[in-house]
């Protein structure tokens, strides 16, 4: 089950309707996203991939800055790679919309193809978030240790896989400052660097509510206990576990070691 992969073209039409935009990625943002994600890869960072970039002939209008002088860019189309492109934001939508049924039946989905170890268990709703949490934690761990700030860490760029995904205004540090936000359009600084864990743990309360209408309420209020806890705990043994791995940038003989945002662990509990 695992060698599925699904595909996603990045043309996001919703962003017509909400945004006002044109709803196109243009050449710029395309090819940063490719290396980003090639990078990501390789550093052993759960992520999506891109499996091809089309540049087209037509141009768009784009404020980089978002200070008021736009340019005309090229256009383009990603063809992004994943295992799964369900997301938090998934659930929440058909928990919002009372589709009970349809949610058991996306859930159970994912469940069959990407848990399958927890499928015939009484409580595979349960260990389901169980094991999105601790996932998450690690991901964002690692993200910390290498210096990475997604930009927009809300539920709909979260998956269930707890895979990097839509990279948008993402950035990596060059020297350590815990209030980096590659965003500039974050004017509050809501999806800074310091902020991910605290944004991470937010996205998997939410999780929870949407979860809520298929398993049992008190279970599910424990859970909510202590899932802060099983975030916090994940998360430093994610940190420690990317310092320990033998293969890792933080080895002394890696020629790029000294290039690292942090050479010790930081407190990721701050701010949750």
């Amino acid at each position: 089950m695992e060698l599925i992969t699904v595909v996603n073209l990045k043309i996001v039409i919703l962003i017509l309707i909400y945004r006002h935009g044109d709803g196109r990625a243009v050449f710029r943002s395309s090819v940063r996203e490719f290396l980003a994600s090639e990078a990501m890869h390789y550093l052993g960072v759960p992520t999506s991939q891109v499996a091809s970039l089309v540049v087209s002939d037509e141009q768009v209008w784009r404020d980089q800055f978002y200070d008021g002088h736009p340019i005309r860019e090229k256009a383009a189309v990603v063809l992004r790679l994943a295992k799964s492109w369900f997301r938090i934001g998934s659930l929440e939508i058909l928990t919002s919309n009372g589709e009970t049924d349809l949610l058991r039946k996306v859930v159970d989905f994912v469940i069959e193809q990407h848990f399958n170890k927890i499928k015939d268990s009484k409580e595979k709703y349960l260990e389901f978030f169980s094991q999105v949490v601790t996932r998450t934690a690690h991901m964002i761990a690692i993200w910390q240790a290498l210096g990475f700030a997604h930009g927009v860490c809300n539920t709909d760029n979260f998956s269930l896989l707890s895979m990097t995904i839509d990279y948008g205004p993402f950035g990596f540090m060059d020297t350590y400052n815990s209030d980096f936000v590659p965003n500039t359009s974050d004017d509050e600084g809501r999806y800074s660097f310091s902020n991910q864990p605290s944004a991470g743990q937010y996205n998997l309360a939410k999780l929870l509510d949407a979860l809520s209408p298929i398993i049992d309420l008190a279970r599910a209020l424990y859970k909510r206990m202590v899932s802060r806890k099983l975030f916090v705990n994940s998360s430093s043994q994610g940190f420690d576990l990317v310092r320990a791995d033998k293969k890792n940038l933080f080895m002394d003989e890696n020629p790029f070691s000294e290039y690292l945002i942090m050479q010790k662990p930081c407190d990721l509990a701050a701010g949750l």
